[in-house]
């Protein structure tokens, strides 16, 4: 081979190996580029694999569907609602974290739309509304606001409960009335008896509801409970039944309890809540009041309300009711309060096509002589506690105070 020869065969190694030198780096793009598609395209038949495996493992382990639709006469109004009124349920959110208190369901507007709920129900007339049909307009734009600011809190405090699957015991304090199609989650001192003495009425095992006393309206099983029904039953009621939910003040429905269950006899409370009580939190009690259980003081009540560590467990009477009904996951259709019970029930009544003739009863048969729990009432007792005590009450019920729409009630409370 010639010097020449050599010479040209070392220019083209060369160039040779400039060439490789220079496409290393474009071929470590291409390969990652490949490696990233064939990454992403496998990350996302993953997703939606674990997507469908979910469901399925959330229906053959519950048997419970959750995704529960609205029925009562809303249809669809929750999800459509303007972008104004979202904004105005917004502001509620605010001024309730802000700790302000902000009055807004007595001067709620009333829409075109509100109006073709209630004639497409035959609740009201073509012609122009009457000063009863303006109520009840007014009523259905309450219920909608009510249900659009659970629902924004609990997007907010409790995200993705919606999507979990419904237990047994999450719906084992709802009532059901399969006549009318109603589900009743029963909140103690809140008008529960009244309420049951009602599905009674409904479901025929009563005439009326002045022949109901208190103890067959509790005991008599003349109610069946939602838990009670198979996985499908479950399900169906829950898809399909108007789902009702009454709530009360927090720290008056405290109040009411306390006076109901400690101050006047029973043979239960005392024994069971009051015995622990006093012997955890009163020095020197006597041996009467730790043999009796008797007598146990709103403060040493709230103590045991408070402590982690309690003697005795919790009771449906003050349990909150965020635990007790669940309403961030069973979706509620009606929210009513028990500050204005009859109006709303009866609205309720109407609209779920009960007799004209069945109203909802106003009278009170347990300590019939004793003065309803009041606001007046309740700040009372609640001044017996000093303000670390008041602060930790209101933290303890705070979900349902902002679920429901109730100012705070006293204003050193943060």
């Amino acid at each position: 081979m010639s010097l020449v020869d050599c010479r040209l065969q070392d220019s083209l190694c060369a160039r040779r190996r400039l060439l490789s030198a220079a496409m290393k780096p474009l071929l470590s793009l291409i390969w990652s580029l490949w490696f990233l598609l064939l990454l992403g395209a496998g990350s996302l038949l993953l997703l939606v694999h674990l997507q469908d495996l979910s469901e399925a493992v959330q229906q053959q382990t519950s048997g419970v569907n959750v995704l529960v639709a609205p029925r009562w006469p809303v249809e669809e109004e929750v999800e459509r609602v303007s972008a104004a009124e979202r904004g105005f349920g917004a502001a509620v959110m605010s001024q309730a974290n802000s700790g302000l208190v902000f009055e807004v369901e007595s001067k709620l507007p009333i829409t075109k739309r509100h109006r073709k709920l209630l004639l497409k129900h035959n609740m009201v007339s073509s012609s122009a509304p009457s000063v009863g049909e303006e109520e009840q307009l007014r009523l259905v734009r309450l219920q909608e606001f009510r249900r659009r600011l659970l629902r924004e809190a609990c997007a907010k405090y409790h995200p993705g409960v919606i999507k979990r699957p419904v237990s047994v015991r999450q719906v084992s304090r709802v009532f059901v009335e399969d006549q009318s199609r109603l589900l009743y989650c029963e909140v103690p001192k809140a008008g529960c008896s009244n309420w049951k003495r009602v599905l009674m009425v409904l479901g025929g095992s009563a005439i009326s509801t002045r022949d109901i006393a208190h103890d067959v309206a509790h005991y008599a099983n003349h109610l069946r409970r939602l838990e009670s029904y198979d996985r499908a039953g479950i399900t169906e009621r829950l898809h399909s039944y108007t789902k009702v939910l009454f709530v009360r003040e927090p720290f008056e429905r405290l109040v009411s309890a306390f006076r109901d269950k400690f101050e006047s006899p029973n043979s239960y409370y005392h024994p069971v809540f009051g015995r622990p009580i006093i012997s955890r939190y009163r020095a020197n009690a006597t041996r009467t009041a730790l043999h009796t259980g008797a007598g146990v003081t709103f403060r040493e009540f709230v103590q045991y309300l408070l402590d982690v560590h309690r003697p005795v467990g919790m009771d449906i009477h003050w349990e909150p009711v965020s635990q007790l009904c669940h309403p961030c996951l069973l979706r509620y259709d009606f929210i009513g309060k028990f500050e204005s019970l009859e109006d709303e029930a009866n609205f309720l009544l109407r609209s779920v096509g009960a007799p004209r003739n069945l109203t909802f009863p106003d009278f009170k048969d347990r300590n019939p002589l004793a003065e309803r729990t009041s606001s007046r009432i309740t700040q009372k007792y609640f001044s017996q506690l000093n303000a670390t005590e008041r602060q930790k009450a209101f933290d303890f019920y705070y979900m349902d105070y902002l679920m429901f729409n109730y100012p705070k009630p006293f204003k050193d409370l943060h």
